[in-house]
């Protein structure tokens, strides 16, 4: 007979294990980023904060070089080369993007002159931005919606804070983000030139610039991601087929492809991630296609 179950050990085991498993989720509503981990990355999350005002100048005098964009450094986390600094452009479009600061360990030394962005990371969120820019009353209307369903029905959104700690995904709301790359988006690709030309050049020319007749809704997607208020309760359905009802009959929101979630409150503090096995979804391959 194994002693430990005798004991009752074995049953302790399995719900200190569970309860570990719980400790990883918190609430929707109280996550602002805190418990956001990248591998590896304790050293030099220690140096980073040791170096902050240096960290962040390099990352700003980046992407005002690189982008001609002006940012605002939201957060800093550690990772297994450097540190991943998040951050939020202030003018004149809005997306949350993130860039890598490389550390010497051995010497405890930032490489300001050594900043990079993944590759096409901060591309694809300045498109996102400018189809917001350029679409404005279309996503006025998507964002009257989502907040109409929040104060309806038992469902919220992410917290700002979040989207600015941790988020770094282009445009954002609470209720969704964009996913999109200039590289495939022949419609976009005149708008995101036009704009890195001249930041400051008017919504109008860049509505003009906007190839219609190039637009291809499967390289422009709108996740939407929604929570249960209360904590403990599983995805309604109900809210969910909403959703999904209202979305496709609407044709006064974006052009694109929509993928819809309904979550459960909970989030993974390691990863900002909410969608699991009991969340609701309508996602690949049957998206919403508005074309």
């Amino acid at each position: 007979m194994n002693m430990d179950n005798a004991n009752g050990n074995g049953v302790d085991e399995k719900e200190k294990a569970e309860k570990q498993v719980k400790n990883q989720y918190v609430s929707v509503q109280e996550y602002n980023g805190e418990g956001y981990t990248l591998k590896n990355g304790e050293e030099t999350d220690k140096i980073a904060e040791e170096n902050r005002e240096e960290v962040e100048k390099a990352v700003k005098d980046f992407f005002l070089k690189e982008y001609k964009t002006d940012v605002k450094v939201h957060n800093i986390v550690g990772n297994v080369d450097g540190a991943t600094v998040f951050v939020e452009s202030t003018d004149p479009l809005h997306f949350y993007t993130y860039a890598v600061v490389p550390i010497d360990q051995s010497n405890e030394k930032i490489l300001s002159d050594k900043v990079f962005s993944q590759e096409g990371q901060v591309e694809s969120a300045i498109t996102e931005g400018l189809y917001r820019e350029i679409f404005k009353d279309e996503f006025d209307r998507l964002d009257e919606y989502l907040e109409k369903i929040a104060n309806e029905e038992a469902v919220t959104g992410r917290t700002i804070k979040s989207l600015q700690n941790v988020g770094g995904s282009g445009y954002m709301t609470p209720y969704y983000f964009l996913s999109s790359s200039v590289s495939n988006d022949e419609a976009i690709k005149p708008v995101f030139e036009l704009y890195m030309e001249d930041p400051q050049v008017s919504r109008e020319k860049l509505r003009a610039a906007y190839n219609k007749k190039a637009f291809n809704p499967t390289y422009f997607e709108v996740v939407i991601n929604l929570f249960m208020k209360e904590k403990e309760t599983d995805p309604d359905e109900k809210v969910f087929n909403r959703v999904v009802n209202d979305i496709e009959s609407m044709d006064d929101i974006p052009k694109g492809t929509y993928s819809i979630f309904v979550n459960d409150n909970t989030v993974l503090k390691q990863s900002f991630e909410g969608v699991k096995e009991n969340s609701l979804e309508k996602t690949t391959p049957d998206e919403i296609i508005k074309e």
